[in-house]
């Protein structure tokens, strides 16, 4: 996809919404370093990463801090993303995922030697803390991610970004009463998993 196909609003409007839509703009960055693309991207989902990010027990500032690494990194490494391996949504959020999961490590071993405070000490078990509470999520985002594509995009769409079923029906252009069957056959899926069993 050449810039020129790509229309210069940035603001995305919801039929282009759609993991089919997120992966054209994806290939367009990593082939053309189309910046335009880029920005329709950024503009969709450095919000929802920050939001994903302090669902997972980061703070605000923080979220947004990993939220611009992880759009750096897109732009940095769009052209190893292969649509026939993972949808947009999948492979953005695995980014975000590894940048927080890279945080908490550095904050559970922090530099600096032998000695520690009580504040470091507290710190770190908090960072623990989180840490386990992120492998729970990494567990669950590639449990989702063996769903058929329709299913976890929706999926995706409601557990992550935190959408109603009513606003991913508008987004996605699929009636409501689909968005809601698909929803609930990829948590029935999930409920008989046994590694999401494991987690409960």
């Amino acid at each position: 996809m050449s810039a020129s196909l790509i229309p210069a609003n940035t603001d995305l409007p919801p039929d282009t919404a759609s993991p089919a839509a997120f992966s054209a703009l994806l290939v367009a960055v990593g082939r053309d370093k189309d910046r335009e693309a880029f920005a329709r991207l950024f503009d969709h989902f450095a919000p929802r990463i920050k939001s994903f990010l302090m669902k997972g027990g980061a703070a605000p500032d923080q979220a947004e801090e990993l939220a611009q690494e992880t759009m750096f990194t897109i732009w940095q490494k769009a052209a190893a993303f292969d649509p026939q391996k993972a949808n947009a949504a999948t492979w953005i959020y695995t980014i975000a995922r590894n940048k927080r999961t890279d945080a908490l490590r550095k904050r559970i071993r922090p530099e600096g030697g032998e000695d520690e405070t009580d504040l470091i000490a507290d710190e770190r078990d908090n960072a623990a803390q989180e840490f386990a509470g992120q492998q729970e999520s990494d567990i669950m985002a590639q449990e989702i991610d063996k769903l058929p594509p329709e299913q976890a995009d929706l999926l995706y769409r409601s557990f992550f970004e935190d959408k109603s079923h009513a606003d991913i029906a508008r987004e996605t252009n699929i009636p409501l009463g689909t968005v809601k069957s698909r929803i609930r056959l990829a948590l029935e899926k999930l409920g008989a998993n046994r590694k999401i069993k494991e987690l409960r």
